[in-house]
């Protein structure tokens, strides 16, 4: 069985190259059994939360300033993830956060998030949108927590991606779905996605 970690985290804005820092991470481990661990945590990075982001996340200032400081968190955080494969929603905002806050700790930051919302362009090509709620929706995925907090958002991002999985192996009659077939797809043209499938399925598995 292979193990991914989907990660999330919440933020005080958009980038750390404007001074935004993390306010909470979440990650999740994956196998093809579905969700087997989870860790979460805020995070103080001493940074203030504007309040249209305190509304959205619902993560306050004071919740903050009694969580435990950032650089406690990040080891933590590169302790659960052991070195497995990463993947996010949107990934290269998640990459941005977490390639910041390791550096802070001087620690190396995994070169690669595979990218959930990529991936679905290609398989959900008819979906409203690829955001992560109207995927949710579009794929029937069943949602307890709420959206924009991270734990909850990791979890509906790795079940998404395992439906997504799930789908790949019946449209296509695949044994399995490698990670180096999902970053196939997700740089492949979004209308090309039989083609590239196929073409992996071919050289993978040949008959």
């Amino acid at each position: 069985m292979h193990e991914r970690v989907i990660i999330d985290f919440e933020t005080t804005g958009l980038s750390p190259r404007f001074g935004d820092r993390a306010t909470e991470v979440a990650a999740v481990v994956i196998d093809e059994t579905g969700i087997i661990d989870r860790f979460q945590s805020l995070m103080n990075g001493g940074r203030t939360i504007p309040p249209f982001i305190q509304q959205l996340t619902g993560i306050t200032n004071a919740m903050i300033r009694q969580a435990p400081k950032a650089e406690v968190v990040m080891h933590q955080l590169i302790v659960f993830i052991a070195g497995r494969p990463l993947v996010a929603h949107n990934a290269s905002f998640d990459h941005g956060f977490l390639g910041a806050e390791l550096d802070r700790i001087g620690k190396p930051c995994p070169t690669e998030l595979l990218c959930s919302m990529k991936v679905a362009r290609r398989v959900y090509p008819e979906a409203p949108n690829h955001r992560l709620e109207t995927l949710v929706r579009h794929a029937g995925i069943p949602t307890a927590g709420q959206y924009h907090r991270a734990l909850a958002d990791a979890e509906v991002t790795a079940l998404l991606w395992l439906r997504m999985e799930q789908k790949l192996q019946n449209d296509f009659g695949l044994p399995a779905v490698p990670l180096e077939l999902m970053r196939r797809i997700q740089t492949s043209p979004c209308k090309a996605l039989g083609k590239s499938v196929d073409s992996f399925k071919r050289r993978t598995w040949p008959s």
